[in-house]
């Protein structure tokens, strides 16, 4: 059963990658640093969202199964996901900021 509905949120979102490239998450699957997933603090496992890029208007859908453990920000990306809609992950920072919408 789906959990209950998000509205639409902005907030930060990061990238975590190599570091944690095949070790466990949250959800008990390895960590694939190119998979469209993210952690999230609360949204269920499995739970589908749409992750835009307010800064040039890109979108990916991303999968939950880790949690963010960071409270400033609103999401983490997979590597993979962050370089699909332009948040830089090497230099620049690393953040950027989202819209999140649940799927």
């Amino acid at each position: 059963m789906a959990g209950p509905a998000l509205a639409a949120e902005t907030g930060t979102a990061r990238w975590y990658g190599a570091r944690h490239h095949g070790h466990p998450t949250a959800s008990g699957e390895r960590f694939d640093r190119h998979a469209m997933t993210a952690a999230h603090r609360s949204l269920p496992m499995g739970s589908r969202v749409r992750v835009t890029n307010l800064a040039n208007n890109q979108s990916v859908v991303v999968r939950v199964n880790d949690r963010c453990r960071c409270p400033n920000t609103l999401i983490d990306l997979s590597e993979g996901a962050a370089r699909s809609i332009g948040i830089p992950t090497h230099g620049g920072g690393g953040t950027g900021r989202v819209r999140l919408e649940r799927l």
